[in-house]
Formats: structure tokens, C-alpha cells, sequence
């Protein structure tokens, strides 16, 4: 009989064409449920409140939920040694989680359905990507599969273009997370060796403080400004909702290609990919700072998500190679989080006491800061 634990021998008798091509497609699946409701967060929150600090608290409490879920459950994957089962139960509970914003027509209900999402994504995304990482002997073609979650992100926004229905779009993003689930199903169920060590999760972060703190920073100024981005799209720009996915896609769809691209044709260490990836933001939100027009936005988000790709895959990867997967990504994963619950906050209060502008001023002067912190990581 074979046995499971044996990782490296259990994948020969298993095509890793088709071990890839699932998780693509269950990944794919995975973004494009989250990415369908969140893009359109903002406007949705317009339904319900007038308050932009409300808003910015509604987003923050999704994030606020994945960041304990993301470390919780990443470091649980490695004490079990399993991630197919993680990976699973998410796609189960977003299902639930998100169809239910279906019915959550005032404030109260929004935040609770927003609460049980992040924790339900939480609960798959580290281990989704550490099973990613696994599964390939090259761990360069390991961007290849990851890069469909970009894909995801780019198939969920052009969907809610598509469909233009507020209410619609929950129920698309609840079947998206039904049909990934459906692709795990013969995925393969190998044992990883069990990351029992107490006090691991913080060794990690103080191993990779560096890189953490500049992540923050970064997606502090980043989610700041995804915040009021679609609301000045609408608002400012004279732009409607369907243009909002267009904008979006610009940076998805370069995320995806540049992701694969890197897997063969980019050879930098996964420290400077990381480096690069926070510093060239930076040019993003001051471009974004002289739109006038809604398609003025395309080539910066074109750039946004070029730098998205360099700092996840070389930031992921280089603390896959030196740190328990599951964990090390679960708080990667969860810095975005805290950042997503800091960045909101921090944009409705500078928006409702100056203007939608100076969020962009502010996101400049953090990556900025962010850049500098990422120069003391060492390769």
C-alpha cells in the first residue's frame, strides 16, 4: 500500500498536470468568490449608510475576522500536517457566508455576514497555498498555479460588471465557492511533517520582522486608498459601476501574466522581487493622485498589480523556503488583513476630514516608509 505521509512518492503515482489543474481552477474559484463581493464593498456599504467611516469599519471587519482566522488556522495546518481538509471546510463555509449577504439589507447584519466570510477565507488561504507550494518539485512553477488567484480576482470583478446587481453578485459569489469545492474533491491528501515546536509563530514573525512591518506598511496605503477608489470612480470621475471592473481588471490581468512570466523568465531572488514589489507602489498612488477621468486609472492599476505580483510571489516564497509553509503564510496573509482593517479606517477619517485626495497623499508617504523598511530584509 502506498502511504500518503510519503510526500515525495505519492506524487509520482499522481499526474502533477492534473494535481496543478485542479488547484488552478480551485483557486480560481476561490478569488473570484471573494474578489466579486469585495471590489463593489464600498458601493454596497453606500446602500445601507451614508457615513464614510462607517464604510471604512465595514471593510475593516472582514479583515479584522481573516486576521485571526489566517494565523489560527495556518499554524493548525501545520500542527496537523494536512492542508486538504483546511482547504475544504473554507470553501464550505464561504460558500454559506457569502451567499448570506444576500439577505443583509441594514448595517448590523452587513458587519455580521462580513465577520463569518473572513473568517470562513481565512480558514483555506494559507493552507491553499502552502499545498500549492508542496505540490510542485520545482518550486518556481509553483507561480504558475498561484497566479489563478489573480485570475480569480479578475474573472470575479468583470462578473459583478457584468451582472450591474448589487444583490445579484452574492449569489454568484456563493455558487463560485460551491464549484471550487467540487475541484478538491480529487485533489490528493498527503501528510506534511508536523510543525509541533511551541512558540513557532512568533519566531516567525521576529525572523521575518522586517518583511512583515514593510507588508504592512504597504497594504496599510494600499487598502487606504481601495477604500474610496470606487467611490471616486463613480463619484468624481464620472464613471458607472461596470467601470469599476474595468479599472479593476487592468490590475488583475497583469498580476496574472507577470506571475507566470516570472516562473521561468525573471530571475531575481525572492527578496528583491519582494523589494520591488513595495517600492514600485509607490508610483502607483502618485499617478492615481492626477486622474481626472475613470480610464485615466488603467495604466496605474496595470502597474498596481505588477507590484502585486512581485512582492506575493517573492515575499510567499521566500518564507516558504525558510519557514514552516502554512504558518509563515498564515501571517503573511494576515498582515494583509490587519492592514485591510488599519488602511479603512484610516481613509474614512482622512476623507471625511479633508477629501478623497489626500488619501492618495497619505498612501505615498507609507509606502514610501515601507520601502525603506524592506531595504533592512535580508536575501
Amino acid at each position: 500500500m502506498l502511504k500518503l505521509g510519503q510526500n515525495g512518492i505519492f506524487f509520482i503515482f499522481m499526474s502533477k498536470l492534473q494535481i496543478n489543474n485542479l488547484v488552478r481552477i480551485a483557486t480560481f474559484f476561490q478569488h473570484a468568490g471573494i474578489s466579486i463581493v469585495f471590489v463593489f464593498m464600498p458601493i454596497i456599504g453606500k446602500g445601507v449608510t451614508d457615513s464614510i467611516f462607517e464604510i471604512g469599519l465595514l471593510i475593516a471587519s472582514f479583515s479584522f475576522a481573516q486576521i485571526l482566522s489566517e494565523i489560527y488556522f495556518g499554524r493548525y495546518s501545520d500542527k496537523k500536517g494536512t492542508r486538504l481538509k483546511f482547504i475544504r471546510i473554507g470553501f464550505i463555509g464561504c460558500a454559506i457566508a457569502f451567499g448570506l449577504h444576500y439577505f443583509a439589507d441594514d448595517l448590523t447584519l452587513l458587519f455580521l455576514v462580513r465577520i463569518a466570510a473572513g473568517i470562513a477565507s481565512g480558514i483555506m488561504i494559507p493552507a491553499m497555498i502552502a499545498y500549492t507550494y508542496e505540490a510542485n518539485i520545482d518550486k518556481k512553477r509553483a507561480a504558475t498555479v498561484i497566479s489563478f488567484h489573480a485570475l480569480g480576482w479578475l474573472a470575479g470583478i468583470a462578473a459583478a460588471g457584468i451582472a450591474s446587481d448589487l444583490r445579484l453578485i452574492f449569489l454568484i459569489s456563493a455558487v463560485s465557492f460551491v464549484i471550487g469545492l467540487i475541484f478538491t474533491i480529487k485533489l490528493p491528501n498527503p501528510e506534511q511533517k508536523k510543525e509541533i515546536e511551541p512558540g513557532t509563530t512568533k519566531l516567525v514573525i521576529l525572523k521575518n520582522k522586517f518583511l512583515f512591518l514593510s507588508l504592512l506598511l504597504r497594504h496599510i496605503g494600499a487598502a487606504a486608498v481601495w477604500t474610496i477608489l470606487p467611490i471616486m470612480i463613480v463619484e468624481r470621475w464620472g464613471g458607472d459601476l461596470y467601470h469599476i471592473s474595468i479599472v479593476y481588471v487592468a490590475n488583475t490581468l497583469t498580476a496574472f501574466i507577470l506571475m507566470n512570466v516570472m516562473a521561468s523568465k525573471i530571475h531575481l531572488s525572492n527578496v528583491t522581487k519582494f523589494k520591488i514589489g513595495i517600492g514600485g507602489t509607490t508610483f502607483v498612488f502618485i499617478g492615481l493622485s492626477f486622474v481626472t477621468e475613470w480610464w485615466m486609472a488603467m495604466p496605474f492599476m496595470s502597474l498596481v498589480g505588477a507590484t502585486w505580483a512581485f512582492l506575493f510571489i517573492g515575499g510567499n516564497f521566500h518564507l516558504m523556503e525558510n519557514n514552516p509553509r502554512s504558518t509563515s503564510t498564515g501571517i503573511f496573509s494576515s498582515t494583509l488583513s490587519i492592514s485591510t482593517v488599519i488602511g479603512p479606517i484610516i481613509a474614512g477619517s482622512i476623507a471625511f476630514m479633508f477629501d478623497y485626495v489626500s488619501v492618495m497623499y497619505f498612501a505615498i508617504a507609507i509606502i514610501i516608509s515601507a520601502f525603506l523598511v524592506s531595504l533592512k530584509i535580508s536575501k
